[in-house]
């Protein structure tokens, strides 16, 4: 299946030396592989601080609910104190 721009291609001689043209390819492919490692590694750091952060997004949800409760809980109990100070003035 060649088509004519294919062969056309395929007959291009490069004006470079071979030398030349094998050293920038190779260090050409040697930086987009460094630079492919680099952002793997960068989206690996990422991916675990985005679960750490989660986690603790978690835990701190959780422990703002815990907080919460507690916090009414002992409002409840404010209220019954004070519904029992009234009431004991009330007696007295």
């Amino acid at each position: 299946m060649n088509t004519e721009h294919d062969q056309e291609t395929a007959g291009k001689k490069y004006k470079s030396p071979k030398w030349k043209l094998i050293r920038f390819f190779e260090s050409s492919r040697d930086k987009w592989k460094i630079k492919a490692k680099d952002a793997k590694y960068q989206i690996k750091l990422l991916r675990k601080r985005v679960k750490y952060l989660e986690q603790h997004k978690r835990e701190f949800k959780e422990l703002s609910n815990n907080l919460e409760h507690q916090v009414q809980q002992m409002k409840d109990k404010e209220k019954k104190m004070l519904a029992e100070i009234d009431r004991l003035k009330k007696n007295l």
